[in-house]
């Protein structure tokens, strides 16, 4: 399994010309054992939503149900082991997103698939690129 940061999902989700070529084949080879999404990434997304920063031709409603139906996705949902070890990222920046998702891929002991270079320069996670 695979964890996937909010803006990798939602671009796959959308068919964003963001997502690159690469991002789409890892996210083609992880599918079938696993593509995790954490719960705070649907969080992520309503508060998108809400400040008027991600727009979708439905409902959010819909679009959750819709993009947590994909082929391969599983939801992540958030333990006390995520809760403290997102409080241990020594040297982390201080995004709370971030941090939840980092440690969602740390404890799952999953790579991370994400395009935040913040993310991709952290020591302390294993990422894709």
């Amino acid at each position: 399994m695979i964890v996937l940061d909010t803006h990798i999902w939602v671009w796959w989700v959308d068919n964003n010309q963001r997502l690159s070529t690469k991002h789409r084949q890892w996210i083609q080879i992880y599918q079938s054992q696993g593509l995790g999404v954490s719960i705070v990434s649907c969080w992520e997304v309503a508060k998108l939503v809400e400040k008027n920063r991600l727009t979708f031709s439905c409902s959010l409603n819909e679009w959750l149900e819709k993009a947590l139906a994909y082929q391969g996705v599983q939801l992540l949902n958030l333990t006390l082991p995520i809760v403290v070890d997102s409080t241990q990222l020594s040297g982390f920046h201080s995004d709370p997103f971030d941090q939840i998702i980092v440690a969602t891929s740390k404890i799952f002991q999953c790579p991370l698939l994400t395009a935040d270079t913040k993310i991709l320069n952290y020591y302390g996670v294993t990422t894709l690129k």
